[in-house]
């Protein structure tokens, strides 16, 4: 095995990155400060900056009509995807917190997106399964609690459309899952890449982004 070419993400160059990639907008800027202010210790829960852009230009790259989120939190990735969706595009959020969605709400109604947003607001295993078992999803993005990824996994790949995207966050889990012994989450994220990787139904890729991003076409 050669060695890996991976760079390491300083501060500056984090900085750096953000400044070459589509900025923020407005409504966006303000939802991650009031994530941060509001939710202090629940605030790495939120998607990285850097995946906003990267979730929209996939929704674009794939002309993606009909999306389902599994964990919406206070709403910045529902946010990106939805601004990413044509006018008649429609986003399943899929979440149990009144009040961190709450901020999501205000902000998707100030981009005027909120129209694009289904916030379904139960468990999401309900919700995912009272879905149509056809293949209609065109991207589902999963961010949630990760001892249910496999259960959520196998509930949307078989309602993806062949060429569909699922994205699936935290799957480096702060490179615990590299560690034989890990145990809880991290274990549950381990057991999810192997089931993954062994899905013949999709290709998939695993990109060191932020905390770890899988992405996977459904054949």
């Amino acid at each position: 095995m050669t060695k890996s070419k991976t760079t390491t993400i300083t501060e500056a160059l984090y900085d750096y990155v953000l400044a070459h990639n589509p900025p923020l907008d407005t409504v966006q800027q303000e939802l991650v400060r009031t994530t941060l202010e509001r939710f202090p210790d629940a605030a790495r829960m939120q998607s990285a900056q850097e995946q906003g852009p990267l979730l929209a230009f996939l929704i674009r790259l794939c002309g993606a009509r009909r999306v389902v989120e599994v964990g919406t939190f206070t709403g910045f990735s529902a946010l990106a995807m939805a601004q990413a969706l044509p006018p008649d595009g429609t986003l399943i959020a899929c979440d149990i917190s009144e009040e961190w969605t709450a901020y999501g709400r205000e902000a998707w109604a100030k981009a005027g997106v909120a129209d694009r947003i289904d916030l379904r607001l139960a468990p999401a295993l309900d919700t995912l399964r009272a879905i149509p078992a056809e293949p209609r999803i065109d991207f589902a993005y999963l961010d949630a609690d990760k001892g249910n990824y496999v259960a959520y996994w196998e509930e949307l790949v078989p309602r993806l459309r062949p060429g569909g995207l699922i994205v699936a966050d935290n799957v480096l889990f702060g490179g615990k899952v590299a560690d034989p012994s890990a145990e809880g989450p991290a274990a549950a994220i381990k057991a999810f890449n192997d089931h993954v990787m062994a899905d013949e139904r999709v290709e998939a890729v695993m990109l060191t982004v932020a905390d770890g991003l899988t992405v996977a076409r459904r054949r």
